[in-house]
């Protein structure tokens, strides 16, 4: 039961990320225009891409917590935890909001540095037509 919980997180993560990539592709891809030309373009989105499936996934399955249901607490006299219905809901939810928190973390700072990189690229084109 486990390994079948392991693996349907793993694939709701997974799901999660291919959502929100689709979804941002296009701000990504237009942020990355304006601020990288073409020939890296690609190659920097491919990147950002993947992170958001690394960080999507690693924030989504927690391997740690999901451990509680094949050993016991450190505590005397702990059991394994079981896996009922309530758990597997329980799990499903904290994939999906860890997935979306992992992600909104990740395009957060990725953000950020873009606002910065614009305004220096804003800047410089200033200075050029002076």
């Amino acid at each position: 039961m486990f390994i079948t919980l392991l693996v349907v997180t793993f694939l709701i993560a997974l799901l999660v990320c291919f959502i929100l990539v689709k979804i941002f592709n296009k701000p990504l891809h237009g942020i990355l225009n304006r601020l990288i030309e073409e020939t890296l373009n690609g190659a920097w989105l491919s990147y950002l891409k993947f992170a958001i499936y690394v960080v999507g996934i690693s924030s989504g399955v927690r391997i740690w917590q999901l451990e509680r249901y094949i050993t016991p607490e450190n505590q005397v006299g702990a059991e394994i935890l079981e896996l009922n219905i309530d758990r597997w809901t329980l799990e499903i939810y904290r994939t999906i909001i860890g997935t979306l928190q992992g992600v909104a973390w990740l395009l957060l700072v990725f953000f950020i540095f873009a606002l910065i990189a614009y305004v220096i690229v804003r800047l410089v084109e200033a200075k050029k037509n002076q």
